[in-house]
């Protein structure tokens, strides 16, 4: 599944370069491409001569920290002791997640660690747990059982912590915050399903960046034109696999059934100005489901959306004249407040 995946972040790098002409023709970017955070990145920054591999170092540094897997990693090492002093960007990530953990009443859960690995969909293992064992992980899963003092983390009840729904939107937060303090260059940056649209292009056109076809990964849907913002998607395409009963399962966990989730939506894109909040809101919307997840956006707004059903692509106001549809698949919807 990481081929698959790598090869969605392609395409969405060629949408950005390909489909979005009007940059001046002896501007050239500095592009770095590399891998981190289980998936293929590419960054592109113009008129700067090395904020590109700062980012990169950045990037690479807060996977070293956030990884669960990684027994060197900050996160490791608190999940296996339940209590530690971390590096400051880890525990900076581990509240802000926290915090969109709790708005979204537990639809996102960070603590869902446990449940995922037992599916398989961390090692690659996979398998269809026993319901036993599956409410037994339960009782583990709860973002309160996670206390943050300064740098000091302590989880409570057997608590496993996996900060992978926010640590490339946190990633693109402050890469950004690097390029606003390299003079601002316009770059855009794919950290692999989560983009960040840093100003306009050289000669004054947005980027547009791609949504990708839930059939074919390798192929978009359509394309949102923006600056200035960051785009996160979460789709039940990304991985999974096929069970015994015929069944496909997806990554995406319910945090509260510890089941993948299967509501009818095949992906959620969002649009905000905060990578955290784009990349926690994209999966913990797909868990909501439709209904839910439309009323939060009417409840909390701040963001935009395309979510994706079988036939329909639901936009949200504040984008659709910006979204641009490329398939016959889909239908657009406005949703409005």
């Amino acid at each position: 599944m990481k081929q698959k995946i790598k090869l969605l972040t392609l395409v969405v790098c060629a949408a950005l370069c390909l489909a979005s002409g009007g940059c001046a023709k002896n501007e050239k970017p500095e592009s770095v491409s590399f891998q981190a955070m289980d998936t293929f990145m590419q960054l592109q920054v113009y008129g700067s001569a090395d904020t590109a591999e700062k980012i990169k170092n950045q990037i690479t540094r807060l996977d070293r920290l956030l990884s669960p897997t990684d027994e060197s990693s900050d996160i490791f090492k608190l999940n296996r002791d339940k209590k530690s002093t971390v590096d400051e960007l880890c525990a900076e990530a581990v509240r802000k997640s926290l915090e969109e953990c709790k708005a979204t009443s537990g639809a996102l859960d960070v603590t869902v660690y446990p449940i995922v690995r037992e599916w398989g969909f961390i090692g690659g293992n996979y398998k269809i747990p026993e319901k036993s064992e599956i409410d037994s992980l339960l009782k583990k899963v709860d973002c309160n059982n996670v206390q943050v003092s300064g740098n000091e983390i302590t989880l409570k009840n057997g608590a496993e912590l996996d900060p992978g729904a926010v640590a490339k939107g946190f990633a693109a937060d402050k890469a950004v915050k690097t390029l606003k303090s390299s003079g601002s260059p316009p770059a855009i940056l794919n950290l692999g399903g989560t983009v960040a649209a840093f100003g306009k292009k050289p000669g004054g056109s947005l980027w547009r960046v791609g949504v990708a076809d839930p059939e074919n990964s390798a192929d978009h849907i359509g394309y949102i034109s923006c600056s200035d913002k960051i785009v996160a998607t979460s789709g039940s395409y990304e991985r999974y696999f096929k069970g015994g009963d015929g069944k496909i399962y997806s990554h995406i966990i319910d945090p509260k059934s510890g089941y993948p989730v299967d509501n009818g939506i095949e992906s959620v894109t969002i649009v905000s100005e905060s990578g955290t909040k784009s990349d926690c809101l994209s999966t913990a919307l797909f868990v909501m489901g439709q209904n839910k997840a439309l009323d939060y956006w009417r409840q909390n707004r701040g963001f935009d959306f395309v979510i994706l059903t079988k036939n329909t692509a639901l936009v949200s106001e504040g984008i659709s004249q910006s979204f641009t549809l490329s398939s016959d698949k889909y239908a657009v919807k406005e949703i409005k407040p």
